[in-house]
């Protein structure tokens, strides 16, 4: 494993880290055994860095990663994320304000089991509370020893210099992939300005950049992706003919479709960090692999002109979840 920085003063993570995995674990199920090795292989391999949120599975990614990792606390890095509130009525919510932040992470530390949380996000920035305040919380958090560094998630340029003048921040996370290149034109350069680094969601565009995701039949009728613009019947046929030639790329190359994408954005920078998610071993280890996959100035430059911004199809999410996106 290759291990990059979290900012300027932040901590050692592999170059290769993990997010949340895409099936929905329950407790005590042959999925949470499954989910538990797949934690351990990773750490086995040099993973370091994992992340997750309150969001998650309604908390209950927290309490699975908290129970994968115990025993081997001390080898791992946790994240997780607060503010991100899915409201009764369906309709996503924010809460930056600062009492939310101290309960949102004590309620964090006891479901993780941990007393300190390595990297705490605000997980969608609050129109309704000035960031400095949220910030300023999260900082005190730091000086009261539960957290060790902090972070946005989905923060625009001018929110982004604010919350760093208020307390430096170690990372920013933001999906990037080579379907999802927005972020080129002024996320990165921002981070890069103030020396964040970007740790990088969806690094696989949720599955699409796999090669293995044809048709909408190819998702199971519950699967959440059915919601996302880029599967949808009149966007998808375009993405998956841009895969396509990813695909055949990698084939030439020997490596899996999936592996060339994370090799392209892992060539991007040494401050970009993709947490691509999974339950299997086997994707996992084809992951890891990535870091060791070299790719020449033509290779790096074909990829970027066939997934050139805006050459994908559909946004990133629905109109109703991008309304707190890059504020």
């Amino acid at each position: 494993m290759k291990y990059r920085r979290l900012g300027k003063g932040g901590p050692e993570v592999s170059a290769i880290s993990m997010g949340r995995g895409s099936q929905a674990v329950q407790f005590g199920t042959p999925l949470e055994a499954g989910f538990n090795s797949t934690i351990h292989r990773a750490l086995d391999l040099g993973i370091n860095f994992f992340d997750s949120s309150d969001l998650y599975w309604n908390t209950r990614h927290e309490v699975l990663i908290g129970r994968a990792l115990k025993g081997r606390r001390d080898k791992a890095l946790i994240a997780t994320k607060f503010g991100n509130i899915d409201l009764p009525d369906g309709k996503k919510g924010t809460n930056g304000k600062p009492d939310y932040v101290y309960s949102s992470c004590e309620a964090s530390l006891k479901r993780l089991g941990t007393d300190v949380i390595d990297v705490y996000f605000m997980h969608r920035v609050d129109p309704n509370t000035p960031i400095e305040e949220t910030v300023g919380a999260m900082a005190r958090l730091i000086e009261q020893g539960k957290v060790r560094w902090i972070g946005l998630c989905e923060a625009g340029p001018a929110t982004l210099r604010r919350a760093h003048e208020t307390h430096p921040l170690a990372a920013l996370q933001t999906e990037y992939s080579l379907w999802a290149r927005d972020c080129e034109a002024e996320i990165l350069p921002a981070c890069r300005a103030l020396g964040i680094a970007y740790v990088a969601y969806a690094p696989l565009g949720r599955g699409l950049l796999t090669g293995k995701i044809k048709s909408i039949d190819d998702l199971s009728p519950t699967d959440r992706r059915r919601k996302h613009p880029r599967f949808h019947a009149e966007n998808l046929a375009r993405n998956v003919a841009l895969v396509a030639q990813l695909s055949a790329m990698a084939e030439k190359k020997g490596v899996t479709s999936a592996q060339l994408a994370l090799a392209w954005l892992l060539a991007q920078g040494d401050d970009i960090v993709p947490i691509p998610g999974t339950n299997h071993i086997n994707n996992l280890e084809l992951n890891v692999a990535a870091v060791d996959i070299a790719l020449g100035k033509q290779e790096l430059d074909k990829l970027s002109t066939i997934f050139a911004p805006g050459a994908g199809a559909g946004m990133r999410y629905g109109p109703n979840v991008l309304k707190g996106v890059g504020i």
